[in-house]
């Protein structure tokens, strides 16, 4: 029995849910998201509550009951509120430039050539450069898992060091440090 795939959704007011088929979509004022949905589930809208359930008991559909009660709950709260994430740069020189025109991130991060990174539509970007600050990074969107997907691939291009710190990091991320080479005399 899922406990999570039998909680019943609550639609805010300005969302709207259109089912066809296995397809799903799901509009509201910030944008639209639709899914195709697998495996043999029954999704009723009444008034303002979804509610999902598995048409057979097999093994599959249980697993499938409680994911998908989720990315559809996360594509209401994408819709209506939106995510967030947050990246820092740490370390001497690490830069980033955004051309807005050409929806382009441009990174220095110590290599011998800058990295470009193509932004989608679905995200807005915003850099923070403070001084005596680290540089920060404010991702936000409607669609939750192409933003962390995202910031991954952004974290990816270099990773903190677990020796110095450097690198690009998640805000609030805890990074354990390792001790350097001692010499014994």
């Amino acid at each position: 029995m899922s406990r999570l795939g039998n909680r019943t959704i609550i639609i805010p007011k300005n969302i709207l849910i259109k089912l066809k088929k296995n397809v799903i979509s799901v509009t509201g004022p910030l944008g639209t998201i639709s899914m195709k949905i697998i495996g043999e589930l029954k999704i009723e809208i009444e008034e303002n509550k979804l509610t999902i359930q598995r048409i057979e008991n097999n093994k599959y559909n249980k697993s499938l009951h409680g994911l998908y009660r989720m990315l559809i709950n996360n594509m209401i709260i994408g819709v209506f509120y939106g995510f967030k994430k947050e990246l820092e740069l740490k370390g001497v020189g690490y830069k980033v430039a955004l051309d807005k025109e050409k929806k382009v991130l441009e990174f220095h991060l110590g290599y011998s050539h800058n990295i470009v990174m193509n932004l989608p539509k679905e995200l807005k970007v915003e850099i923070k450069n403070e001084k005596n600050q680290n540089t920060m990074i404010i991702f936000r969107s409607y669609d939750k898992q192409l933003l962390g997907i995202f910031a991954a691939k952004i974290r990816s291009l270099r990773k903190p060091d677990p020796y110095k710190g450097k690198g690009i990091r998640y805000i609030n991320e805890y990074i354990l440090k390792k001790a350097g080479k001692t010499t014994v005399k």
